[in-house]
């Protein structure tokens, strides 16, 4: 039997936490998901705050430059996530017979300065001290941290190494490329000259989704994630987000119904469509050519880009969908509800670019070609399972 620490790659998203077993194979120096798999949903957890709302971004913003003041929902909510998270490795635990445990987290929001915790999240509470308490539940559950987490990482960045690094993901193959992903929230990753780059670390010339403004006056994020098109067809339909998800309405079920013809439906799409076309563009003028103010900011303080970065020319050889959002591109109605017209307005975009040299534009002629579909569905976990390896 093997005893050796079971590798752990955790997903923790904005309704709950996945966890998997991840398995390196040596043979193909590739890593993949292992038999072992938990997640736990926050509302199974006590004290759960059905009707949290997050603290206003512009909030969160200033006070991570200043002193970050939780609120006391925020605690409340915090210690749910973290023993949702507790859980979910003692229920792996259990089902390998390891009790020595090397963890990976992917969270979204920005990590408080020692990466330990979160200091500001779209969907969820900050939990300044996250990494810390989890390890402490860990040893009362009787695991042991084969060594101490080592941060709190992005959930974008991981599903860029787990693309990376998966034997099936779509970055191994690309020099250039970028990731979107949406689920909950959105997930940016990006790889350049064969080199994973992460979105912090390109921060002076390129935003995070998050940051960016729609059309609409609120984050790109809360427009292209699935539960931005849900909240998207809400306000459309007059339903609420309660009801929605009783009747088991979900944007695979919204394509359905504007295929149908259902105008709420119709308007949802019409909306985030042309939202996820402008953000693709977006991507490939800036790495082309700079910055060009396709967006305002949520933040109205943010630094302005810098139109001039060492990228400038280059050609993303594919744009990847992932989670969620991949699933609708794939799906039966979805294919025609939202990937026909987002690559239709896309291919407009680029071949209409005042932005963009002819070269260029021929490059992205067959769109259909350079958007493809991630098969990777749990590439956060897989992310932060390889990074814990090569961290450890």
């Amino acid at each position: 039997m093997d005893k050796s620490p079971l590798l752990i790659g955790i997903d923790g998203g904005a309704t709950k936490v996945s966890a998997w077993q991840i398995v390196y194979d040596a043979q193909h120096s590739t890593f993949v998901l292992g038999a072992a798999n938990a997640v736990k949903s926050y509302r199974e957890i006590d004290g759960f705050i059905p009707n949290f709302k997050p603290v206003e971004l512009t909030v969160q913003l200033n006070e991570r430059t200043s002193e970050i003041r939780p609120t006391d929902e925020e605690k409340q909510q915090a210690a749910v996530y973290v023993e949702a998270c507790a859980q979910a490795v003692y229920e792996l635990s259990q089902q390998t017979d390891r009790r020595e445990v090397l963890i990976g987290i992917g969270m979204p929001g920005l990590k408080t300065d020692n990466k330990h915790g979160i200091a500001v999240v779209a969907n969820g509470p900050r939990m300044v001290d996250y990494a810390d308490r989890l390890e402490q539940r860990l040893k009362e559950l009787g695991i042991q941290p084969a060594s101490p987490i080592a941060h709190l990482g992005s959930d974008a960045d991981y599903c860029g190494i787990g693309e990376n690094y998966a034997g099936e993901g779509l970055f191994r193959s690309a020099s250039n490329a970028y990731y979107l992903g949406g689920g909950t929230g959105v997930a940016d990753a990006m790889k350049l000259d064969g080199e994973l780059v992460t979105f912090d670390n390109a921060k002076e010339w390129i935003a995070k989704t998050w940051e960016m403004k729609s059309a609409e006056g609120i984050s790109l994020e809360l427009v292209t994630s699935v539960s931005g098109i849900q909240r998207t067809y809400a306000g459309f339909s007059g339903k609420s987000l309660e009801e929605l998800n009783e009747a088991g309405i979900y944007p695979l079920q919204i394509s359905k119904l504007a295929k149908n013809g259902e105008q709420a439906a119709i308007d949802t799409f019409e909306v985030v469509n042309q939202n996820l076309a402008l953000l693709l563009y977006e991507r490939i003028v800036t790495l082309n050519q700079g910055w060009k103010d396709l967006f305002d900011f949520v933040n109205p303080n943010k630094p302005v880009l810098n139109p001039e970065h060492p990228n400038k020319g280059k050609i993303f050889e594919v744009l990847i969908i992932g989670q969620r959002l991949g699933d609708l591109f794939d799906d039966k109605y979805g294919k025609e509800i939202v990937r026909k017209p987002v690559l239709e307005q896309l291919h407009n975009l680029i071949q209409n670019s005042a932005f963009l040299s002819e070269e260029v534009k021929e490059h992205y002629k067959d769109i259909n070609a350079v958007v493809q579909v991630s098969k990777l569905r749990e590439a956060p976990a897989l992310g932060a399972g390889v990074d814990a390896f090569l961290t450890r």
